[in-house]
């Protein structure tokens, strides 16, 4: 049966958006549609969709029918029951969009920006977003044919279509994230290779903290305008946030007062840092009001006219103080910030409308080229006493990675900080197993009696027992004070539970239901050695991994296309390793696996991420093979089969997860 959900929901963002109860829902209709009308295409939807409740009541046929032609090019296309899924989602955000309603979450900008809910696009943002990709990527050898883009035209959705344009924008914002040589660059390229390039792209963009629960490879490939804009968006975010810590920029410490202050400072979100370091030069030149946020506060240019006259008074200009409107004043801003050397990001019709998305570009390209700050010895030596685990930064980033991934209700930033009111993880609980949290004892943000926090946690490790978690020494408390260890150790085997349990579902009724490491383990060398190959790892933890060969051969087995083996060294030294283990995670993330290790993690070993990698793959491959297997599709399916979904993103979430040790 599970083959038959993964056959007719196995894009993972549209499993991510509806519970158990509305697929089973709409799938029933779906089959009562099929079965009255036979085969159907996109132009036979509008009157079909009328059945149900939500679009049926709230759209004429006539709305419904005008978005459907508006959205899709080829209403001969046949209906299947993903297209359906789809239609009907995005039919849904035009009743919202009607009623007035929003989108969940609309505020946070990383969540918003890829929501299936948003169908309009800024020209504004887009043709900021054009400037920026002539302006970094403009001389890349693959690109620079294609380049400029006329920020008129619709040129951008159109490159963005092959996926080489999204992944070489993934690595100017967080260079090397993929190794350039598994991009398919080819002139003309099949729909399977652009399909690896979307999954690509997409599994890195996850990778670098962005949120693409709602938005899949169909989309891409198909360019649609307010998914690919959302997806940019991000990625440039990340980029221009990119210095806002203190590693990166240490001077960042003259924020605080006192030193006991600075680990809060370096547990803040970069857009809290951005307006902390706003407010912070805003006080310098005088100004008296505290900027909260980057639209309606700074739309009448005043603290913009004062951030500039502080960072950069030689430029300023008489003029600005006798405006008479708020445009005249944002038309001098921009002209002092060219003066300095900013490149702008926004119009001054942007500044005066407060859109927050290109305020807060410009205001972080204004921190990249002068943040005004200075060097403070005895603070930046107090930054520097402060220990800094490589191992548990790498590992805060992979867990962090991984729960966002889930598409929780809030971004979570910090995982020692963010998961401390115990909300985020109960809701992950629940989508690695539904209906195991009480949400009648669970108190949801914001929370202001510290107990209710505890409560929370208290759910949380109770949980974890339910799961055989090993929590010996791991009370709620723990998380709720931020323990580092404890709380690194709880996520490990959270991760682990839902790789387990992913894997476990794809495996048929007549084997085992216990499932674990071993045999992880087994089907890797098994697999290696089935392809003719003669690598093999005794554990997780095996030295021999360092080289990559072992990964590379076991990708090889599950996909012999996958792996040009002209690109492989032969691991002996640092850089050779470093190769391998770059050109492994990209090849992995082409194939469809959503890992967040990094190629120390392979260099070094680490068991935890080796163990995510290969359950990653296995997945992958498990998955592949149980939707080759043939089924038939009958009413008698209707529901039973919809039991196995898990309410969590059924794309390799699995491969995320991890073993204990």
């Amino acid at each position: 049966m599970s083959g038959y959900v993964g056959i007719l929901v196995s894009d993972p963002w549209l499993q991510n958006q509806f519970t158990q109860v509305e697929l089973r829902s709409l799938k029933s209709h779906f089959l009562s549609m099929r079965r009255e009308h036979g085969q159907m295409k996109l132009s036979d939807l509008p009157a079909k969709m009328s059945k149900l409740k939500s679009v049926g009541e709230n759209l004429t046929e006539e709305e419904r029918s005008a978005f459907i032609r508006k959205s899709y090019q080829d209403l001969d296309q046949d209906v299947d029951f993903e297209t359906f899924l789809r239609v009907y989602l995005n039919l849904q955000s035009q009743v919202n969009s009607k009623s007035g309603g929003g989108t969940k979450n609309s505020s946070a900008f990383l969540k918003a920006a890829t929501t299936t809910l948003l169908h309009t696009i800024s020209e504004s943002e887009k043709s900021s977003y054009v400037s920026h990709i002539n302006n970094y990527l403009g001389e890349d050898p693959f690109l620079k044919k294609y380049l400029p883009l006329d920020p008129s035209s619709s040129d951008l959705f159109e490159i963005a279509k092959n996926g080489v344009l999204l992944c070489k924008l993934i690595n100017v914002a967080v260079p090397g994230t993929i190794d350039e040589r598994a991009i398919n660059t080819k002139r003309a390229l099949n729909p399977w290779e652009r399909n690896e390039n979307h999954t690509l792209c997409l599994n890195s963009a996850k990778a670098i903290g962005c949120t693409v629960v709602n938005i899949g490879t169909q989309d891409l490939a198909e360019g649609r305008p307010h998914l690919v804009l959302g997806l940019i968006s991000q990625i440039i975010k990340i980029q221009l946030l990119a210095d806002l810590n203190l590693k990166k920029t240490p001077q960042l410490v003259e924020l605080v007062d006192e030193n006991q202050d600075v680990e809060e400072l370096m547990n803040l979100p970069p857009e809290k840092i951005l307006l902390r370091w706003m407010n912070f030069q805003l006080k310098k030149g005088g100004y008296k009001k505290y900027i909260t946020n980057f639209s309606s506060d700074i739309k009448d240019g005043e603290a913009y006219a004062c951030l500039l006259n502080v960072l950069a008074p030689e430029h300023s200009s008489p003029a600005i103080k006798s405006a008479k409107s708020s445009l005249e004043k944002a038309k001098l801003i921009l002209e002092h910030a060219d003066r300095m050397g900013c490149k702008r990001y926004l119009t001054a019709k942007d500044i005066v409308d407060g859109s927050p998305n290109l305020n807060l570009a410009f205001v972080a390209h204004i921190f990249q080229h002068r943040n005004g700050l200075s060097s403070q010895t005895k603070q930046i030596s107090f930054l520097e006493s402060i220990s800094d685990d490589t191992e548990v930064s790498r590992e805060e980033m992979a867990f962090r990675l991984w729960i966002n991934s889930l598409g929780n209700s809030a971004y979570v930033n910090n995982v020692f900080e963010d998961l401390r009111d115990g909300w985020v993880l109960l809701e992950a609980l629940d989508k690695v197993s539904p209906g195991i949290v009480n949400w009648k004892m669970a108190t949801k943000p914001p929370i202001k009696l510290p107990f209710r926090k505890v409560e929370n946690c208290n759910q949380v490790v109770k949980i974890g027992k339910q799961l055989k978690f090993s929590l010996v020494n791991i009370a709620g408390n723990d998380i709720v004070q931020g323990n580092k260890k404890l709380t690194l150790a709880y996520l490990w085997q959270l991760m682990r539970c839902n790789t387990l349990q992913l894997l476990k579902n794809l495996r048929s009724h007549s084997e085992k239901k216990e499932f674990g490491d071993a045999d992880i383990l087994n089907w890797a060398n098994t697999k290696v050695k089935s392809a003719g190959r003669f690598s093999r790892m005794d554990s997780f933890k095996d030295k021999r991994l360092s080289d990559g060969i072992f990964f590379l051969e076991l990708l090889t087995s599950v996909e012999p296309r996958v792996v040009n083996w002209s690109l492989v060294t032969k691991g002996e030294t640092e850089e050779e390793k470093r190769m391998n283990a770059s050109y492994i995670i990209s090849v992995a993330r082409k194939l469809g696996c959503s890992i967040f290790l990094l190629p120390e993690d392979i260099m070094e070993v680490n068991q935890k991420m080796m163990l995510t990698l290969t359950a990653s793959i296995m997945y992958w491959s498990s998955k592949k093979s149980n939707e080759e297997k043939p089924s038939v599709v009958s009413d008698s399916e209707n529901g039973s089969s919809l039991e196995t979904i898990s309410n969590s993103t059924a794309d390799d979430t699995a491969s995320e997860t991890s073993s204990t040790e």
